[in-house]
């Protein structure tokens, strides 16, 4: 990574590792070590907030320009020319989560108890930026974090599935984000740097209803964009066959801000609504909300919602 890219990233709270990694903490970790506010995958899944390091192998490569990401755009790329090895973008970040922790333990809002405990983390969500499965070595890198016992949560644009068919080591909980509803708003929406982008999810969606780890759809809703479209959803959802499906509103941070308007942010209301008419197309159960992160969590069976960590 050139000095440019690592000043820019740095200045934007990122703690790079290696040459093409990185972690930053997220909104979460901070509200839940000086609020007891836990993130809402906490409150769906069971995760423990402040023992989650929010990561990314990828944080300067990326197959698509979405218009609703929040990070700057103008580099990105599908291959990484020199690879660092799994187990030292590991270690290196579950150090720089613990360097970018260190101030917390001064301030007096901080629960020392779970500043304590974040020193040991337990979570990895393998989602910060950038995408993930250009990463050769991503089955090494989920070997590592299965051998500490740390649950993975791969967050994924579906836009690269021989990598997630050579899976070996696979992660906890494995997303696919389905943020367009058919090829023409995916285009539109998504900027697929692949010309055949939109076969490539789908090929993503079928390995999906096939692999067994849980899997989660996610439906980043863009107001005047992607919002509706309820029939066409209902069609990927059911090739897909997820465990869960998390519908989640559009927030106006970031770099999406040159790019969007603050009125394409839907409310929590519009949220639900979505959730309600597509769950009455799949006959999905309500496994939750949280209007903080304008999220509504569909679930197979709501049941097995929270994860028996003691099988990680």
């Amino acid at each position: 990574m050139d000095e440019i890219k690592r000043k820019a990233l740095e200045k934007q709270g990122y703690k790079i590792v290696g040459n093409h990694s990185a972690v930053k903490l997220c909104h979460w970790m901070r509200q839940s070590l000086y609020y007891n506010r836990p993130c809402y995958k906490q409150t769906f899944y069971g995760i423990e907030s402040h023992r989650c390091v929010q990561m990314t192998p990828t944080v300067d490569w990326c197959s698509e320009s979405c218009l609703f990401c929040w990070r700057a755009q103008g580099w990105e790329g599908v291959k990484i020319p020199e690879e660092d090895d799994a187990f030292g973008v590991m270690e290196g970040s579950i150090l720089a989560q613990k360097q970018l922790l260190t101030g917390f333990k001064g301030d007096g809002r901080t629960d020392i108890k779970k500043w304590l405990e974040a020193q040991q983390p337990k979570h990895m969500a393998i989602s910060l930026t950038g995408e993930p499965t250009l990463y050769g070595k991503l089955n090494d890198l989920l070997y590592e974090a299965k051998q500490r016992k740390i649950s993975t949560f791969l967050v994924t644009n579906g836009t690269n599935p021989e990598a997630l068919e050579k899976l070996e080591t696979l992660p906890t909980q494995l997303y696919v984000t389905v943020a367009a509803p058919n090829e023409k708003i995916f285009r539109e929406l998504l900027n697929p740097t692949y010309r055949d982008g939109w076969e490539r999810l789908m090929k993503t969606l079928d390995f999906l209803s096939t692999v067994d780890t849980r899997t989660v759809i996610r439906h980043t809703l863009v107001k005047d964009f992607n919002l509706g479209y309820i029939e066409d959803y209902y069609k990927l959802d059911k090739r897909a066959d997820p465990d869960f499906i998390e519908n989640k509103g559009y927030v106006h941070v970031g770099g999406s801000k040159g790019r969007l308007s603050i009125e394409n942010m839907p409310s929590h209301e519009e949220i639900r609504e979505f959730s309600n008419r597509l769950s009455g197309y799949l006959n999905y159960d309500f496994g939750g909300e949280r209007e903080d992160s304008r999220i509504v969590l569909l679930s197979k069976d709501r049941r097995k919602n929270l994860i028996d960590f003691s099988a990680i």
